[in-house]
């Protein structure tokens, strides 16, 4: 294949992983606590002679928007809201991860849990228990939570020690590969929820932009492959 045809296909396998991102976002416009994600295209220049050198584009590196969503009151004593910097730090199966979905309530044991059963997790990263039938739970903006006027716990905010290290998992949920450290002024909401902050007008404007840029390259494909046929029957007559 000659260098033409590479330089196509790796800007095609870059506009199809965009597209999957996009798609991925449009899909999860209704979820809460989700953080819409683009793609970062980079290019490599090699020399591959005297004066002749080939461009190559990668898209490998993502990255998760820090927009702020919009906050959707609730009144569920246990649906909580970041304003601000912090994610909520919940332990999963393969380990502790951030999110900004902050639905949670209580197991059968008492932990307070999300949606999908991970334990939250307190300041110093424990799971939190709350007592079964105790009335008029309150959760100031610190996160700590409280009933009859004792604390009982706090739930933890933490920020990613590098801010371009998270690595989207599944669904809300972000690895930080780098680690995280407690935020010193988190704001807790009590009885609301972060909506998603996928702006669906601009990805759907962009799906439409990255469609035709991946049929503009295809139609570069083709004509490239009908260049190289012609070629090779001019020089076999």
């Amino acid at each position: 294949m000659e260098n033409t045809s590479y330089t196509i296909l790796t800007r095609q396998t870059g506009l199809k992983r965009e597209m999957s991102a996009i798609a991925n976002n449009i899909a999860n416009a209704s979820t809460n606590g989700f953080r819409q994600e683009g793609l970062v295209f980079s290019e490599f220049v090699q020399k591959v002679g005297a004066t002749d050198s080939v461009s190559m584009s990668t898209a490998n590196v993502s990255n998760a928007s820090a927009v702020q969503g919009a906050l959707t009151q609730t009144g569920a004593q246990f649906d909580l809201a970041i304003e601000g910097d912090g994610f909520f730090l919940v332990e999963t199966p393969a380990g502790q991860r951030l999110t900004r979905a902050g639905s949670f309530t209580p197991n059968a044991e008492g932990d307070l849990v999300n949606f999908d059963g991970h334990l939250v997790l307190d300041a110093g990263g424990a799971p939190i228990f709350v007592p079964p039938d105790v009335p008029n739970i309150q959760i100031s903006n610190d996160g700590t939570i409280s009933a009859l006027g004792r604390p009982l716990a706090q739930i933890g905010v933490f920020s990613p020690v590098q801010p371009n290290d998270l690595t989207r998992e599944a669904g809300t949920l972000f690895l930080s590969k780098g680690g995280h450290e407690p935020v010193e002024s988190p704001k807790v909401i009590q009885g609301f929820l972060e909506d998603s902050n996928v702006n669906t007008m601009s990805q759907l404007t962009r799906m439409i932009q990255v469609q035709r840029a991946y049929e503009t390259g295809q139609s570069f494909m083709e004509a490239e492959n009908e260049r190289v046929l012609n070629t090779i029957k001019t020089l076999i007559k």
